[in-house]
């Protein structure tokens, strides 16, 4: 297949981040999070665990925003954060800020006293970041999403997890920050968010400059793998029919 769009490159890098997980619950938010998962579920990680984003547990693989016609298990509210602590659990959150040293924020812009915009709150950030396996998702990668230093601490990096102590640090991974640019991980030198691959058609320096932090480049940085032809099958005709990923991440070919 030819003509493979910025949208699909990003489902697969997402796929890819949930695809050594094994049996583990894998909860995405938002649009392309929830086709990379599906993605993974159908391609590297059959054993990935799905709900349908409220109360059910699913068995199949339904296309995006599609009711699932076989349902596996019922798990209300309450016993989502069960599954929260007991940490099988890997989390694609946004992020409306992330920091050098990848902590995330989703609470508020500006002084802590006097905010200039309310965002969401930290919802689950603190105990998933604490809890279990998480990663981000930033549609739009700039340097006023990438700050030195968050306004809010929602999502708790490596480095704020070590300094808060064990019980804050034994679980925290921060595996992966797919963007509509890159592939970033936090395992630069002191915790800081280190580049791992360029999306097709993107150059280091475009990344470092839609960056307002001083990101971590160690060597040759390698192109952001293209999904192979039976992943753009299933993206195009199994999950994403519609073609609902373009309206995240606007057509970009990545490659002919």
């Amino acid at each position: 297949m030819t003509d493979v769009s910025r949208a699909e490159v990003c489902a697969a890098a997402i796929a890819d981040a949930f695809a050594e997980d094994g049996e583990i619950f894998g909860s995405p938010m938002g649009t392309l999070p929830m086709l990379g998962v599906r993605l993974a579920k159908l391609t590297s990680n059959p054993d990935l665990v799905m709900s349908d984003g409220e109360s059910l547990y699913l068995s199949g693989v339904p296309p995006m925003f599609a009711k699932a016609d076989v349902v596996e298990g019922w798990i209300p509210f309450r016993r989502v954060f069960d599954v929260v602590a007991y940490g099988k659990r890997h989390v694609m959150m946004g992020a409306t800020q992330v920091d050098r040293h990848g902590n995330q924020n989703i609470s508020a812009i500006g002084d802590f006293d006097r905010p200039t915009r309310q965002l969401l709150g930290s919802r689950g950030a603190p105990g998933n970041t604490v809890n279990n396996r998480t990663s981000y998702w930033v549609p739009k990668h700039s340097a006023r999403v990438f700050v030195e230093r968050v306004d809010v601490v929602s999502g708790v990096g490596p480095k704020a997890a070590k300094e808060a102590g064990p019980a804050a640090a034994k679980y925290n991974d921060i595996h992966r920050i797919v963007t509509n640019l890159a592939v970033l991980d936090v395992k630069g030198a002191d915790d800081t968010v280190r580049l791992l691959s360029v999306h097709p058609g993107v150059t280091v320096d475009e990344v470092v400059e839609a960056t307002g932090f001083e990101l971590a480049v160690e060597g040759d940085v390698p192109s952001t793998r293209l999904p192979d032809d039976n992943e753009l099958m299933i993206i195009r005709n199994v999950l994403d029919p519609k073609n609902i990923r373009d309206r995240e991440v606007p057509p970009v070919v990545a490659a002919e």
